[in-house]
C-alpha cells in the first residue's frame, strides 16, 4: 500500500472511530424494536460537515488513484519509455532479461550526455580495478586483437602472471584446457577470477604453445614509485604516479618520506599521462605539501559553488616542478593548479587535458555500475579548466628519440624539470 493511501485510510479509520464516538440524539427502543431518532439543528449541522469531510477524503482518495493510474504525476516521455518497455517484455517472441534490458536503457541515456558519463558495466572492470588499487586476479592486463585473440600487453610485478613467466605479446589460448579463442576479454577475466585453486593457463609465444600452472591472489596495483637523481651536488626527488587510486596516497606518502630522509634538495612531480582519479586522494596528497590556510580547489555545482581547502598542517619548503602532457587530466589537473597556484610549483611539458567536471559512480543491483557528471571544479582562484586545460610555464616536446629509445636521457622534458629543479 502506497503511503498517501495508508494516511488516507488512517483518516478515515479516526473520521469512523469519531462517529462512533458521537451522541447523535437520544436513542429510545420502542416495543416492536425498531429504531427511531430525534435530532437538534445543532446535531443536523455535525452531520452535515461529517458528510462533507467524508466526500473530501474519499474524493481525495480516488482522486489519487486516478492521478496515478493516469500517470499524470509522472514526465510524459518517462509514460512513454514505460509504455513501450511494457510492450517489449509483453510482445517480444522470446523470453527476455529484463535486467538486462534496463542495463542497456540506462547505457543508452548516457550516451546522449557528456563524453565522461558513462556506462562502466561490471564492478570487476579495469575502470573499478584501477580506480580501487587492488583486486583478486593474477596480475594480467588483457585486450582482443583484431583476430579476436586475448593478447596481454602488462605483466604486473610480483604478480602470479609475472612469477609463471608470462610476458606481454603472448596470446591466451585456453584455460584448463578449453579454448578461449573469439571470447571477450571481460569474459576471460571472469572466468581466471572464479578459480578457487591452481589451474592451468595455456598461452602463444610465437609458434610455441605453453601450459603453466598459475593461481588467485590478491594483487595491489603500484601507482607511485620514486627514486633520487643526483645533479651539480644537488639532491633531487623524483616521484611518478600514474593514477590516483585508493590506495595513490598511502603510496605516495611512503615515498615522500622516503625522499625527505635522504634531504632532497628539490622535488619532481611526474603526472604525465596520469588520467585522474579518485579527487579524494588528490586532495589528501596535495595537503602533505600545504597546511590548511590554502584553498586547492573548488566545486561548482547546479545551486551552489564550494571552495575547499588543504588538510594539511605545515607548507612545504623546497621547489618542486611538475611534468605534465595532453593525457594529464582530471586530479592530475586538480593537483597541478593547487600547486601552481599556492605554491609556486613549476610546470614543465605540454598542456593539460583540460577535464574540469567531476564524475559520481553509481552501482546497480545487479552489480553493474556507470558514473554520471555531476558538478564542475575550479581551480584554487576559481579558474575553469574545462576544455581548457593548465598551461606550463615552460613549454617541452617531448624528444622524437624517446620513441624508440625511451631512457631518461632522452626524455627531453625530465631534462628540463631537472634543470629547473636545481636552479
Amino acid at each position: 500500500m502506497r503511503k498517501s493511501e495508508e494516511n488516507t485510510k488512517s483518516k478515515l479509520e479516526k473520521l469512523s472511530k469519531s462517529l462512533g464516538e458521537f451522541n447523535i440524539g437520544k436513542e429510545e427502543k420502542p416495543n416492536n424494536n425498531s429504531y427511531s431518532s430525534s435530532f437538534k439543528t445543532s446535531e443536523v449541522i455535525i452531520l452535515l460537515l461529517i458528510t462533507v469531510v467524508v466526500s473530501l477524503v474519499m474524493g481525495g482518495l480516488v482522486t489519487y488513484k486516478l492521478s496515478y493510474s493516469s500517470g499524470k504525476n509522472i514526465d510524459k516521455e518517462l509514460q512513454e519509455f514505460i509504455k513501450n518497455y511494457e510492450y517489449i517484455t509483453e510482445n517480444y517472441y522470446e523470453d527476455l532479461d529484463k535486467t538486462k534490458l534496463i542495463d542497456s536503457a540506462i547505457a543508452g541515456m548516457l550516451t546522449t550526455l557528456d563524453k565522461n558519463s558513462s556506462y562502466i558495466g561490471s564492478a570487476d572492470s579495469n575502470f573499478s580495478v584501477f580506480l580501487e588499487g587492488n583486486y583478486k586476479g593474477v596480475g594480467l592486463q588483457v585486450y582482443n586483437d583484431d583476430n579476436g585473440n586475448v593478447v596481454i600487453y602488462n605483466v604486473l610485478k610480483d604478480s602470479p602472471a609475472s612469477e609463471a613467466g608470462l610476458e606481454a605479446g603472448d596470446i591466451i589460448t585456453k584455460i584448463n584446457g578449453k579454448s578461449v579463442l573469439g571470447k571477450k576479454t571481460d569474459e576471460v577475466s571472469s572466468i581466471i577470477k572464479s578459480q578457487t585453486k591452481k589451474f592451468d593457463l595455456t598461452f602463444k609465444r610465437g609458434d610455441t604453445e605453453k601450459t603453466v600452472k598459475i593461481s588467485i591472489s590478491n594483487i595491489s596495483l603500484t601507482s607511485a614509485i620514486s627514486n633520487v637523481i643526483d645533479k651539480d651536488n644537488k639532491k633531487i626527488g623524483y616521484i611518478r604516479m600514474t593514477i590516483f587510486a585508493n590506495n595513490t596516497y598511502k603510496q605516495f606518502k611512503k615515498q615522500l618520506e622516503k625522499l625527505e630522509k635522504q634531504n632532497i634538495d628539490s622535488l619532481i612531480i611526474d603526472l604525465r599521462d596520469n588520467s585522474g582519479g579518485h579527487l579524494s586522494s588528490a586532495e589528501d596528497i596535495i595537503s602533505l605539501f600545504l597546511d590548511s590556510s590554502h584553498p586547492i580547489y573548488q566545486i561548482q555545482s547546479k545551486e551552489v559553488k564550494s571552495k575547499y581547502f588543504s588538510k594539511g598542517k605545515i607548507d612545504k619548503k623546497y621547489k618542486i616542478v611538475i611534468l605534465v602532457n595532453g593525457e594529464s587530466a582530471s586530479a592530475s589537473e586538480v593537483m597541478t593548479s593547487a600547486l601552481k597556484e599556492q605554491c609556486d610549483a613549476v610546470i614543465v611539458g605540454k598542456k593539460t587535458y583540460g577535464k574540469g567536471t567531476v564524475q559520481e559512480l553509481q552501482t546497480l543491483p545487479n552489480g553493474n555500475q556507470y558514473k554520471l557528471t555531476t558538478k564542475t571544479w575550479l581551480t584554487s582562484k576559481g579558474k575553469q579548466i574545462q576544455g581548457k586545460g593548465v598551461e606550463p610555464d615552460i613549454e617541452v616536446e617531448l624528444d622524437e628519440k624517446y620513441q624508440s629509445e625511451p631512457t631518461d636521457e632522452n626524455d627531453s622534458q625530465l631534462q628540463k624539470a631537472i634543470e629547473e629543479a636545481i636552479k
